[in-house]
């Protein structure tokens, strides 16, 4: 779970403050932290394949948010609920509304006209995104691991994407709705950072962001209530799985790794979850990966490791 304690001191923004040592407990507990975020982030993947086609894209996203933000309440309120400095009000309203509104609706709606190959290559430019702007703007700087290990892992994301499409072929609005879901990636990611970064305590920031973007998502409550009048019973609980898993727990996790690490190696991390999502279609769905996509995972898998290496500088202590 997120760290409340509010006017703990922070890391150095650079390069060097995500490599300072920490106590081995806090370390394997971010290294859980992370697990446990890209193996639910896999999964939702299946769940969106098992609720899309009873679903549009809003409604889905309305759905998943409104328990997501129910399961975020009853997390915020164990942990205990503290407001964010008034000055931040508006980055977080923004902020949540771009991550849990803007990006949902813009990729549940690609996958409509864009094969989920093409789709997943486009989204996942973010973390490289994260990568570069992080290093200008949040002065994290350009580590090694992550300059060699982020374009490995992004090599492999386009194995995959090569192999896996749906074969719907190429359309300019898909492909402008997959970048600005990158966009919003990125940015939120940027913008989550220094909220966290400000003192913004993680359980409540996750649960007042994830309350904005339902908020915002409130117009298509006329296509939910017709979704759920017609949809199965099956496809509705894919839907609250996704609000309570890859939404509520795994954001939570999230931010308790974000506010641990840098913006860039968090975000690079993610990059494990096309090859996690290839298995778990193979063990559910029954979805044999071709060789080339397991080459790709495979890549993935190198490309976060190279990421989490700490690389000892010339006149660093051993």
């Amino acid at each position: 779970m997120p760290d409340t304690t509010q006017g703990r001191s922070m890391q150095p923004a650079g390069a060097d403050g995500a490599n300072a040592v920490r106590p081995k407990s806090t370390g394997a507990l971010t290294l859980i932290a992370a697990l446990v975020t890209v193996l639910l982030w896999a999964s939702a993947f299946i769940g969106i394949r098992g609720a899309g086609p009873h679903f549009d894209p809003g409604s889905l996203a309305l759905l998943r948010m409104v328990v997501g933000t129910v399961a975020l309440g009853a997390i915020a309120l164990r942990r205990g609920i503290r407001m964010p400095a008034r000055e931040q009000w508006l980055q977080v309203a923004v902020w949540g509304v771009g991550w849990f509104c803007v990006y949902n609706l813009a990729l549940n709606a690609a996958e409509h006209t864009l094969d989920a190959g093409t789709a997943a290559m486009v989204v996942n430019l973010a973390p490289l995104m994260v990568v570069v702007f992080s290093g200008l703007f949040l002065r994290e700087g350009f580590p090694r691991p992550l300059l060699i290990g982020a374009p490995i892992a992004f090599g492999g994301v386009v194995l995959i994407g090569m192999n896996s499409g749906k074969g719907n072929g190429f359309d300019i609005v898909g492909l402008l709705l997959a970048l600005l879901a990158a966009v919003m990636y990125a940015g939120c990611t940027l913008l989550q950072k220094r909220l966290l970064s400000a003192g913004a305590d993680a359980t409540t920031l996750t649960w007042l962001g994830a309350a904005a973007g339902t908020v915002a998502l409130l117009p298509w409550s006329g296509s939910l209530v017709g979704a759920l009048q017609t949809a199965p019973l099956e496809a509705t609980l894919w839907v609250v799985y996704l609000g309570v898993f890859p939404t509520a727990i795994a954001f939570t996790t999230w931010a308790y790794v974000l506010q641990r690490s840098t913006a860039g190696q968090t975000s690079a991390t993610t990059y494990v979850v096309p090859a996690i999502a290839i298995l778990l279609s193979w063990l559910i769905l029954g979805e044999v990966p071709t060789p080339l996509m397991l080459l790709g995972g495979a890549l993935c898998l190198l490309g976060v490791l190279v990421t989490r290496l700490r690389w000892r500088r010339p006149g660093d202590p051993a």
